[in-house]
């Protein structure tokens, strides 16, 4: 078994020689399975290690840790390891992305602190994520985002001095993206719509940290990989570096039940798992590279999410239940014995206290009183 650094290094030669035109050494692939043309890679590809002491908040994204699932999964055939993407700075996943697509507008010269505002539809977390690193960097930056979302979220966004427009949750994400496609639209030249869905920068964080980080850390050892397609970067920049390197690698995208657009069907009004099931196809969901979508309900999700914090001491939110959950079904399909399943835990679930997955208890420890002393 080859140390962490040996695999990243291979697998970093191994990309290279493909971005190359020449086919490293692998492990034999099943028949069936296709090659997969790989992605540019970018120039944060092996060069994930934190500072010991930051200067910037920038700079502890990422290089999240793995979590290898125990007594929630027991009878499980397989194996269910976690990438904890709730223990980004801002706990979530959307840290990422916050920082790639500001970063690299500004490297192409399309955006300027001080001078440009920054607009974009959010679920939550890739506002909370975007108003981090505009803080960070001196933006201004103005959110559109369903009124459905959780109260933490809302505060946060304020907290870090973004200015917060509500859109009515009928109309989804899709009436966010409206709104934000018209305040921008009265800013003119001074606005910048960066366009989570849309935008190349979204997928190439994935490819070219989260993947590699996944890669290295299971030496490569994984066989399934399964996440909730929100704007689909995180499933299509993870798969765009790891396909190349192990081709049979299964990616299995999830949505909500009442919101199945990936697998044909029509967005059927709100939904309890906040951050994925948008009401439409992102255009960086490269469908190509999904090998199986599963619908997940807001029940099982809610219910795993919380037996995750009750029994592993995992606190998540719920479209991290929804990831568990998935994979759990995955591990007990009998082809899938022995296997090692990956699945992102997109966000910590302090965020979700006043939302269904923990209304209960938010009223139950509102309702208690403090007992006399002796």
């Amino acid at each position: 078994r080859r140390s962490s650094s040996a695999m990243l290094a291979l697998s970093l030669s191994a990309a290279l020689s493909y971005s190359l035109g020449v086919v490293p050494a692998l492990a034999p692939a099943r028949s069936a399975v296709t090659m997969i043309a790989p992605a540019p890679l970018g120039d944060m590809v092996g060069k994930r290690t934190r500072p010991k002491i930051a200067t910037d908040i920038t700079q502890l994204i990422g290089n999240t840790p793995m979590l290898k699932l125990g007594k929630t999964v027991e009878g499980c055939g397989a194996t269910i390891l976690c990438k904890l993407e709730s223990m980004e700075p801002c706990n979530s996943v959307k840290d990422r992305i916050g920082y790639s697509m500001i970063a690299e507008a500004e490297k192409r010269g399309e955006i300027s602190a001080g001078v440009t505002t920054l607009v974009e539809p959010t679920s939550g977390n890739t506002g909370i994520g975007l108003a981090m690193v505009a803080a960070a960097k001196g933006y201004k930056l103005i959110l559109t985002m369903p009124e459905s979302m959780s109260m933490e979220r809302r505060v946060m966004l304020k907290a870090l001095g973004a200015e917060l427009v509500l859109t009515p949750a009928a109309k989804g994400m899709g009436g966010a993206v409206r709104k934000a496609e018209q305040i921008v639209a009265a800013l003119g030249s001074k606005g910048k719509l960066l366009q989570q869905f849309e935008n190349s920068d979204n997928p190439k964080i994935h490819r070219e940290t989260t993947g590699p980080e996944i890669w290295a850390d299971t030496d490569g050892s994984l066989d399934i990989f399964v996440a909730g397609v929100g704007t689909g970067g995180t499933l299509t920049g993870c798969a765009q570096y790891i396909k190349p390197l192990k081709p049979e690698v299964k990616f299995v995208g999830l949505e909500p039940v009442s919101s199945p657009v990936l697998s044909g069907g029509k967005h059927q009004g709100p939904h309890k798992i906040q951050g994925i099931g948008a009401g439409f196809i992102p255009g960086n969901v490269d469908l190509s590279m999904i090998d199986e979508v599963m619908q997940i309900s807001d029940d099982d999700a809610i219910a795993t999410a919380r037996e995750l914090a009750a029994h592993e001491g995992l606190m998540c939110g719920i479209s991290s239940g929804a990831s568990v959950f998935a994979a759990k079904q995955l591990a007990k399909r009998p082809e899938n014995k022995g296997k090692t399943i990956v699945c992102i835990i997109p966000s910590f679930g302090e965020r979700y206290l006043s939302t269904i997955l923990y209304a209960n208890l938010w009223e139950e420890a509102a309702a208690q009183t403090a007992e006399p002393l002796d």
